[in-house]
This record gives structure tokens, C-alpha cells and sequence, in this order.
């Protein structure tokens, strides 16, 4: 049974700022999804306080929010077939020491000891977060 769906992938500022937004966009793409949309923007203050608003008022808020504006992020749309759960399969657990080697973030990540864990990329967790943050980042698209 074919269960299409999309869903948004960031690349975060430490992936953008290490060169490795193609290495990403091809494991991706060797894992057989289609990048329908793609962008690269410098992201304010507004649309991450958009995107993480249920995590406002948690401890890691305020540092993750001026992480994700130190620099450039790539937000991509990918579809394909289970693409949300495979996508955060391809990705690693959040935590890049502990991450298996295999995955993005088990194979490109490491703990760099700051506020908040820069781990390279962002996977929507169900199909109601991705059409959420999908139209966060591309609007009605």
C-alpha cells in the first residue's frame, strides 16, 4: 500500500555553514525521494518562533532560536512513500554522539558542547508537523 506524503527537511545553520548541503540533499535523493521545493534564506526571528511554538518557554528554546539565526538554512519539501518516517530514519537520533553510523547525523554530526545540540538537519515528526511547517517555509504552496 502506497502511502505518499511530504514532508520539510531544514538543513540547519551548521550543515549550510560546513559545506553539507549536498552531501544531504544526495542521501536523500539515493534513498529514492523527490525534492519538490527547495530554498536557502537567512530565517528572522518571527518564522522560528512560528515553526518552534510549542516549545516556547522550555529551557533550549531561546538558545535553538539563536542558533537557527546565526547563519543560512536550506528548507526543502520531500515526497515520496513513508517519506516522513524514513527521512527521520536517513537523519539519526537527535543526539549526533549517540546517532548511528549510517545516518546523517551518526555519520556528519558531533557533540560540539554548545547550549544546544547542532545536529544538521530537521524532519517534520507526523503528517499534521509537516503541513504545518511546509507552509511555514513556503506558505500555500
Amino acid at each position: 500500500m502506497s502511502t505518499s506524503e511530504k514532508t520539510l527537511v531544514l538543513v540547519k545553520p551548521d550543515g549550510v555553514a560546513r559545506g553539507l548541503v549536498g552531501e544531504i540533499i544526495g542521501r536523500i535523493e539515493r534513498k529514492g525521494y523527490t525534492i519538490s521545493q527547495l530554498r536557502m534564506l537567512q530565517a528572522d526571528r518571527a518564522l522560528l518562533e512560528q515553526h518552534y511554538a510549542e516549545h516556547q518557554g522550555k529551557p533550549f528554546f531561546e538558545p535553538l532560536v539563536e542558533f537557527m539565526l546565526s547563519g543560512p538554512i536550506v528548507a526543502l519539501v520531500v515526497e515520496g512513500n513513508r517519506v516522513i518516517e524514513g527521512f527521520r530514519n536517513i537523519a539519526g537520533t537527535t543526539d549526533p554522539t549517540v546517532a548511528d553510523p549510517g545516518t546523517i547525523r551518526g555519520d556528519l554530526a558531533r557533540d560540539a558542547g554548545t547550549k544546544v545540540t547542532q545536529n544538521l538537519v530537521h524532519g517534520s515528526d507526523s503528517v499534521e508537523s509537516a503541513a504545518r511547517e511546509i507552509a511555514i517555509f513556503f506558505g500555500g504552496k
